[in-house]
């Protein structure tokens, strides 16, 4: 079975990983330090952290979009679209790179907040409410 060399690259996971080079043919495939794989970004410390903040900017960017596109703020509006486009990108895959660290979840959960505070009549209501 023949590979594609130029889409094939090295991580090297693991602290004491020795860092072997590796040639399947006549060429070395080159070594990265973080690679995508079925839309998760894995680095070479298993830190998943990346993976995070790129969900969280996905997310951010599509509540930014909903906002100016829709002029209704109603809960039967926003509710579907939140459900549609944006849960998405915040649950991907979540039970692979679950959260080592608090400031990773705080950052899904400060979107969510910001989600809550679109819906007209919500806004002044604290997020605990806002979820109910």
């Amino acid at each position: 079975m023949k590979s594609n060399k130029a889409k094939s690259r090295v991580l090297h996971l693991g602290w004491d990983n020795t860092q072997y080079q590796y040639r399947p043919g006549d060429e070395w495939l080159e070594s990265c330090p973080e690679e995508k794989d079925l839309g998760i970004r894995m680095h070479k410390k298993l830190d998943m952290s990346r993976q995070f903040v790129l969900a969280a900017q996905k997310a951010n960017l599509i509540l930014g979009c909903i906002k100016r596109s829709v002029a209704r703020r109603s809960m039967e509006v926003i509710l579907p679209l939140y459900s549609t486009f944006m849960r998405p990108h915040l649950e991907y895959r979540i039970q692979l790179w679950g959260s080592q660290y608090k400031k990773d979840m705080d950052l899904l959960k400060w979107i969510q907040r910001r989600a809550t505070k679109v819906i007209r009549g919500l806004e002044h209501l604290s997020y605990e409410e806002r979820l109910r």
